[in-house]
């Protein structure tokens, strides 16, 4: 861990602006992590590219803000800022279509970015920002430059045709942490080859332990029934939080960013989906995918979190 005791966590992946009925909303798996991270106290890095354009330069007004480094956002003068179309069902699920030759699909392994891997305590990475050899290349580089103790998150975040049996393989074999969807499941396992032998989220979870030998933890996120955590330790299942469902973009990825702040915290097994479904469950209750969290929400985290030992020290 760095050397003030917190931790420096970086997201490196896609940055893009969600384009809603109503209007546009910064957005992006990674864009949202970081933003997260950096608003539970973390010290947060960015890894992306955005275009040299409105939608670029908005970006980089809206992400200012404490504890969140941005000097490896690069600015493309070639490709654009990503953007992607969202529609709501009447359940207010969203589905979404991606553009393409996006700024986040160029992101360069330059100097900078290969100086800051040997400093993270954790990184997140996914697959959809692997689908460009580009950005595959980088995303693959830094995650393989990061010491022996920091802690590889992949979050999966599945988005069709956008991946195949080779990236979903590799992100896996690279993680510590594999957070996913209980909807996404079936498809990670068509993709990988295997039978899903049981609808259990936890047996699918356990699974994956076995088959991805330098995985430590399995989270599964189960909308609204909160999710489960599976170590080769045990399970802890939580029921989630009692909410009025106003928007579920970035839910998601608020959940990743407590999963991984508690996990670095050193919490008990049965906090760590607690704090993460705390989370995700105040953004889905609110507008926008990054809605400031309340500071009642922040001292609660810390109060779940008081006597932990924190899981790494430098």
């Amino acid at each position: 861990m760095s050397g003030n005791n917190v931790p420096r966590i970086v997201g490196i992946g896609e940055l893009l602006w969600d384009i809603l009925p109503n209007g546009p909303r910064l957005g992006g798996a990674l864009a949202n992590f970081s933003v997260f991270c950096a608003r539970l106290g973390d010290r947060a890095e960015l890894i992306t590219s955005i275009g040299d354009d409105d939608y670029g330069r908005t970006a980089s007004r809206v992400l200012a803000q404490p504890n969140l480094d941005l000097h490896n956002v690069q600015v493309s003068t070639t490709y654009p800022t990503g953007t992607v179309q969202v529609a709501l069902s009447s359940e207010n699920q969203p589905s979404y279509t991606i553009s393409t030759g996006v700024a986040w699909d160029y992101i360069q392994l330059t100097p900078e970015i290969r100086e800051s891997a040997p400093l993270a305590d954790a990184v997140c990475f996914g697959t959809l920002s692997q689908r460009s050899e580009v950005s595959r290349s980088t995303i693959r580089s830094f995650v393989e430059s990061t010491p022996s103790n920091c802690v590889r998150v992949c979050d999966v975040n599945i988005r069709m045709p956008f991946i195949g049996p080779e990236i979903l393989t590799w992100s896996m074999l690279h993680a510590t942490i594999i957070k996913i969807s209980e909807e996404e499941l079936p498809l990670v396992f068509s993709q990988l080859g295997k039978p899903l032998t049981s609808n259990m989220p936890q047996v699918a979870a356990r699974f994956l332990l076995a088959n991805f030998s330098q995985c430590e933890l399995v989270a599964v996120t189960l909308g609204a029934h909160g999710s489960l955590i599976v170590t080769r330790q045990g399970v802890h299942i939580h029921p989630g939080f009692r909410i009025k469902l106003v928007d579920p973009v970035g839910a998601g990825d608020a959940f990743t960013a407590g999963l991984v702040h508690a996990y670095l915290g050193g919490a008990p097994l049965a906090r760590m989906p607690e704090i993460g479904n705390l989370c995700g469950s105040f953004v889905a209750s609110q507008p926008g995918a990054t809605p400031l969290l309340p500071r009642d929400l922040i001292e609660t985290v810390s109060t779940l979190l008081n006597g932990a030992v924190p899981r790494f020290a430098r």
